[in-house]
């Protein structure tokens, strides 16, 4: 289990981008299991939608690919590759995500090859499956000029 000043230490992500609360299940290499607990405060409610708040599918597959990026470390604090997007398929949204639900993210790396892995993601609240998602990754050696501008 990884509580938030380890995941701080493993993502490069900080507020309000932080899209993963805690982890409840880290298997390095294989998979991962996260909780985002969606608050009425998230900065995207304001805009999606006034007076019908419903968290964003973009926002969704940014969460499943956090956890993902988790699936994907080694747990070695020296291993400086970053998971970057590369493609997302066979995308589906079941079900709105709403104020006070607790998304249960589940990632399961299917392959790597080199440097690019995909994974199959599941996203729940209370055990009904909200969205659904292959994600692949590009893992890369970022160095300190790289993370400064952004690249």
């Amino acid at each position: 289990m990884l509580e938030a000043f380890e995941i701080f230490r493993r993502l490069p992500h900080r507020y309000p981008m932080l899209m993963v609360d805690r982890v409840v299940e880290l298997v390095y290499g294989e998979r991962a299991v996260g909780i985002k607990c969606v608050s009425v405060n998230e900065p995207f409610f304001q805009g999606h939608y006034p007076g019908r708040p419903i968290m964003p599918g973009v926002m969704i597959l940014e969460a499943m690919a956090q956890v993902g990026g988790l699936a994907l470390s080694t747990g070695d604090a020296d291993d400086v590759r970053v998971p970057l997007f590369a493609a997302v398929e066979k995308a589906r949204f079941r079900h709105p995500v709403l104020p006070g639900d607790q998304l249960r993210i589940e990632s399961q790396i299917l392959r790597t090859r080199a440097t690019i892995s995909k994974i199959a993601s599941v996203a729940t609240v209370e055990g009904k499956v909200v969205a659904e998602a292959e994600l692949t990754f590009s893992l890369a050696e970022l160095d300190d000029s790289d993370q400064a501008t952004g690249s």
